[in-house]
């Protein structure tokens, strides 16, 4: 499966677990709003049943007034009810909607209020004619009948608001469960959503960063020669790269393979050369000698002269011809062994430098490294101070200085120095600043130094001016892991 289809589909899960999360709470919350929208019309139910039952309980105490009293403004409460009462239990009708218990228990206190009404209508007006008889009257027949009604409507009213406050509770629970119920499953949906939401990040992470690093494994592998593949069955956008890698590893190793067999065959063949070349050298300059030799007294002092410049070209060729070898051996890989430099430069100084040359040598460390090729690097370089110097004055100094975790080396010498515009070609190869007929120099011991160098990965500056001298400064780095 491809990445780009692992990472839809994971986004896909997690856009369906926000939808699914959406959803539930779009209906738990229709639920909320229904259940707040019932209680509160509940509320407003309850409030307009008290309302309706005190305004009856008013007029039956501005009633109770009138007839005990019979003043007249006792029956201000009562006309206020005629007009309010009706109203206020017609609405609560609408209210109500079509709840048949309680459609019925209203119907029944309207009917028995309406009853109290045509009661009341009489007494009331037996009161104004005849007080007297009305007492009597009311003593005997009257004030049972109306405490009856006014009970049976309390009772009504009673019943009416404890249906309306069993159906609020009920609503109030539903309310409470579907607020905590879109608590929960809020929780649960975005729990689910971060940890599905994790679990995909880290998985494909994990498997983009393991599949990299194995890249990336097998570029530091080829950087050091080490010509491995990737091993990678997945049919994805990675997997190409993976292939290209392979690829590109195997065309390396061929071409190591093609460029190490023809440079072991061009050293073959440099060594082949070399000496079928210094053999007829060494012939021509045998028989220039016997010539000076046999006919010297048959000789010009012209022909003298010409025959001394040949045995000279002859050994320049040679030496360019040695110079060419061991510039062909620096490709050669030598064993990395616990190297004293300072020693090591002292059996190059004892060797190659002059008796009455000043050799100072300072600070030289103990390292790690290719013997060998440190050997050349100093063998040149300070070969090249001895060929510049002053013989009569030969002054040379050797230093070295750590710097972090490389060693910096510097050949002084107080020689004829180098003009600025020479400090690059002086590493170039046959480049030299001696005429060509001086056979101690042929140009290729500093190229020798900075093919070693740029091997190695080093740096090497010059620094000179004419007249004042020359310095060499290179960088060694310690080879040791431990």
């Amino acid at each position: 499966m491809k990445l780009s289809t692992q990472i839809l589909l994971a986004f896909t899960l997690v856009i369906l677990l926000s939808v699914a999360d959406s959803y539930t709470n779009y209906n738990l919350s229709i639920k909320v709003q229904r259940n707040s929208q019932f209680l509160s019309k509940s509320e407003e139910i309850i409030r307009s049943s008290n309302r309706a039952h005190r305004a009856i309980i008013e007029m039956q105490s501005g009633l109770r007034g009138y007839l005990l009293t019979n003043d007249s403004s006792f029956l201000d409460s009562y006309s206020e009810g005629l007009q309010s009462v009706p109203v206020l239990l017609k609405e609560q009708k609408k209210r109500i909607g079509e709840n048949l218990v309680q459609l019925s228990l209203l119907d029944s206190i309207i009917s028995l209020h309406n009853s109290w009404l045509i009661r009341t209508a009489d007494l009331i007006n037996a009161q104004k004619q005849n007080p007297e008889y009305y007492q009597k009257v009311y003593d005997n027949n009257q004030k049972h009948i109306g405490k009856n009604i006014n009970d049976a409507i309390t009772e009504k009213f009673k019943r009416f608001d404890k249906i309306e406050y069993k159906t609020r509770k009920h609503h109030s629970d539903m309310l409470l469960h579907s607020l905590s119920n879109t608590r929960t499953y809020s929780i649960i949906f975005l729990s689910l959503t971060i940890f599905a939401g994790l679990c995909s990040t880290i998985y494909i992470v994990f498997i983009i960063t393991n599949r990299i690093n194995s890249m990336v494994r097998l570029a530091e592998n080829i950087s050091k020669g080490k010509f491995t593949i990737v091993r990678d069955n997945r049919n994805d956008e990675l997997s190409a790269l993976s292939a290209s890698l392979n690829i590109m590893s195997g065309k390396l190793e061929k071409n190591i393979h093609d460029l190490e067999s023809k440079n072991e065959e061009l050293n073959k063949f440099a060594y082949v050369v070399s000496h079928d070349l210094k053999a007829p050298i060494r012939g021509i300059h045998n028989v220039i000698t016997w010539i000076g030799e046999d006919l010297s007294e048959e000789l010009s002092p012209q022909l003298k002269r010409y025959l001394q410049i040949i045995p000279q070209r002859t050994q320049r060729m040679e030496a360019l011809i040695n110079g060419l070898l061991d510039y062909a051996r620096i490709n050669r890989k030598t064993p990395t062994e616990l190297v004293d430099t300072n020693l090591l430069v002292h059996e190059i100084t004892q060797s190659i430098v002059p008796r009455n040359f000043t050799i100072k040598i300072e600070n030289l460390p103990e390292m790690f490294t290719e013997r060998l090729k440190l050997e050349q690097v100093f063998a040149n370089l300070i070969s090249n101070a001895v060929k510049y110097s002053k013989p009569e004055k030969g002054f040379i100094k050797i230093t070295g200085k750590k710097i972090k975790d490389y060693y910096e080396f510097s050949v002084k010498d107080n020689g004829i120095g180098i003009a600025i515009e020479y400090h690059q070609k002086i590493f170039e190869i046959f480049q030299t600043l001696r005429e060509k007929n001086e056979i101690e120099s042929t140009g290729v011991g500093l190229a020798i130094v900075k093919k070693i160098i740029d091997e190695h990965r080093e740096t090497i500056n010059v620094k000179s001016e004419l007249g004042i001298g020359t310095e060499f400064i290179f960088t060694w780095r310690n080879n040791k892991t431990a």
